[in-house]
């Protein structure tokens, strides 16, 4: 309150200087001389003090009711908090029991990716989200994008088949497998053409398109493959060879792959650009105390405990009678394992299962000494020319001002992070978050025990082309150990004037925070429902959660699709949320950001002026006079409109130095000014 009274004399000096009619009425109004106007509009002259907090003022449901939740399925008990849940739908037949995954956004479809291959649904009534299309096409994870009239899906795993079938594949070595991106051709929304493939050495875990604001032609996706490089058996051209051994080796890159828009089926890779090239070894956090718990449990009990990487492991029942049959192999036996053997295994024991971790590390590219070889998400900004790479052990930003040849410009690594695994820049380029997705989101890591700053969010400042790290966030609910969570996919929500993100956390639910100030963002609304099971972990959760045109759209693991709206509240007034319902996208892909804009409205205008009141940015009388006199704007047409919209937006730009924030009170001034030219 200290700045808003020593705001209040500059606020109506400013006012004096216009000398106009309508700075005349604007100073008579706020030092009183209409105090004796009739009731009616004393009604109109608004309130004394502010009724909107600062966001740091405001409380949060205490105690925190998504805490101690009864479990179940389709009937565990929830939680919500400035959020409406519209609907609830579960998934087809065909995909209860596999997990669905990402979401993509066309018109008024939502396409929700699945292990069992994706479902197509009409969101026309957000309330009544009905199921247009579900294609049985089996892939690991099937991941989804879209363009125009073309869908795109990631297979990585070894049972994708080119057919789609569902048998699988079973030989290491098939020209039936399916590892890479397939295409599809949906012109025809209810009737998916599947018309051809790329195929990669590493598959497709997730995938990112890129429209090239230069180009009309093409389109490109970028392609994130984590798994073992496939035989050359399978596909020509496919090594596992360190990059100093074999220049071709398929470690150490991602693809780009180029769409003629025209022949998409001729689609194919033109770069595989090295970005992880001189990157060091992250550095790595050790466990958290329940986890330690197990292991000193485990050692207690007289288990097989391993050291690897200054992190001790417990070795499972199956892993130590592979070790024990090698040591009988070893001495040339045969039979049960003996006590002696035993013995052997337990001094061995680190030595064994170090060489079988690098064993399989070296299969991915990767080691304890080494940066990381590849990418799980990029996310692509082109109106900005910037990427954000959340790859494994590092933090990349990219310049993608040229598609085909994406540089590297920025690294980071933070000891507090386990696996960087997706970004989302705010909607001016300037902050990235990235997420952790520690435990690689199968695992209970939201516990009272674990570390805040583990399987968060990290929000960074982009500052002439360096990322600086701000502040971690993460949902702080406790959960129980038979939730999987930890930080997963969300997006920016277009409320003019402020970052605002939704999130998923697995098992966590949903939140949505507001990081405009990044060293201090603050949890604003979620929903969470109890875990599965209350006896044992059984993944489900939120997978994704994004805006898409006034919804928000969530791909629930195990239980189908939910959609939400954000409501008004202490945090979020509602002629903001009006202006962000002004905003409309055609389509919108996870991990393909696009710069939101508004279009000049009376809500808009309403919004950044709530602003100025919530921060405590402009004195509270000159913000009622302005309210006031928007208002009467509205309410009147043609000509005179025009002229009390262009006037007041002239008092705002001769005045803005009276707010601590002139450049929003120009933005105001400039939304009147788009709406008196169009009155």
């Amino acid at each position: 309150m200290e700045q808003h009274t020593m705001n209040r004399k500059p606020a109506v000096a400013g006012w004096l200087k216009g000398g106009s009619f309508w700075s005349a009425l604007l100073l008579a109004v706020m030092i009183g001389a209409m105090g004796c106007a009739s009731s009616e509009n004393r009604q109109t002259e608004g309130p004394q003090e502010s009724d909107l907090k600062p966001i740091t003022e405001i409380e949060r449901p205490s105690p925190d009711p998504r805490v101690g939740f009864g479990a179940g399925l389709f009937d565990a008990e929830e939680a919500i908090w400035n959020l409406n849940l519209v609907a609830a739908k579960p998934s087809p037949e065909d995909f209860i029991g596999s997990w669905n995954t990402d979401l993509a956004f066309k018109d008024n479809y939502a396409i929700q990716g699945s292990y069992n291959g994706f479902v197509i649904w009409d969101i026309t009534n957000p309330a009544d989200p009905t199921v247009a299309v579900d294609f049985l096409c089996p892939a690991s994870q099937s991941d989804v994008s879209v363009y125009g009239d073309l869908l795109f899906v990631s297979g990585e795993g070894l049972g994708g088949r080119l057919d789609c079938g569902t048998e699988g594949v079973s030989s290491t070595v098939s020209d039936e497998r399916l590892r890479g991106i397939r295409i599809f051709d949906i012109s025809d929304i209810y009737e998916p053409e599947y018309i051809s493939n790329v195929q990669t050495c590493r598959g497709s875990h997730t995938h990112s398109v890129l429209v090239d604001p230069n180009d009309d032609e093409n389109i490109f996706i970028y392609v994130s493959g984590s798994a073992p490089v496939r035989p050359e058996d399978e596909l020509p051209g496919c090594s596992a060879a360190m990059p100093d051994e074999d220049e071709d080796s398929a470690l150490f890159r991602i693809e780009v792959i180029q769409v003629p828009l025209a022949n998409p089926e001729m689609s194919e890779i033109v770069s595989s650009p090295r970005i992880f090239e001189g990157l060091d070894a992250p550095p790595r956090h050790g466990l958290a105390p329940e986890e330690q718990a197990v292991v000193d449990r485990a050692i207690e009990e007289g288990r097989f405990v391993a050291e690897y990487g200054n992190t001790p492991r417990v070795l499972t029942d199956g892993l130590v009678r592979r070790f024990l049959n090698e040591i009988v192999e070893e001495r040339g036996g045969s039979g049960e394992p003996t006590e002696a053997d035993s013995l052997e295994l337990r001094e061995r024991v680190d030595e064994m299962y170090t060489e079988l971790m690098e064993e399989r590390m070296a299969a991915r590219g990767r080691g304890l000494d080494m940066g990381p070889n590849q990418c799980h998400d990029i996310t692509l900004y082109p109106e900005v020319g910037l990427a954000g790479g959340a790859c494994e052990g590092k933090g990349l930003l990219l310049d993608i001002t040229d598609p085909i040849n994406p540089k590297r410009i920025d690294a980071v690594a933070d000891s507090n992070f386990a696996y960087w695994h997706s970004a989302t820049f705010n909607n001016d380029g300037t902050t990235v978050i990235f997420t952790d997705e520690w435990g690689g989101g199968t695992q209970p890591k939201c516990r009272e025990t674990d570390p805040y700053e583990w399987g968060a969010n990290a929000i960074f400042t982009i500052e002439d082309g360096k990322m600086v790290f701000q502040s971690y966030f993460k949902m702080d609910a406790p959960q129980t150990s038979t939730e999987n969570c930890v930080a997963h996919n969300g997006s920016v929500i277009p409320i003019p004037g402020r970052d605002i993100m939704v999130q998923s956390w697995y098992q966590g639910g949903i939140n949505v925070f507001d990081f405009t100030d990044p060293a201090n963002p603050i949890e604003i609304a979620f929903h969470d429902r109890g875990p599965i099971s209350a006896e044992s972990l059984e993944v489900g959760g939120s997978w994704s959660i994004y805006w898409y045109n006034g919804s928000l759209i969530n791909s629930e693991i195990a239980r189908g699709l939910d959609i939400f709206e954000l409501v008004a509240s202490e945090f979020i007034t509602e002629n903001e949320l009006e202006a962000m319902h002004t905003v409309r996208m055609d389509y919108f892909n996870p991990q393909g950001q696009p710069m939101y804009r508004w279009p000049a409205s009376f809500p808009l205008a309403k919004a950044y002026l709530d602003q100025l009141e919530r921060d405590r940015e402009m004195d509270f009388a000159a913000i009622n006079t302005i309210r006031r006199n928007i208002q009467e704007a509205e309410q009147t047409n043609g000509a005179d409109r025009q002229r009390m919209l262009t006037e007041l937006a002239a008092e705002l730009e001769n005045h803005a130095g009276s707010s601590t924030n002139g450049d929003k009170v120009m933005k105001i001034a400039e939304t009147l000014r788009d709406l008196a030219a169009s009155s």
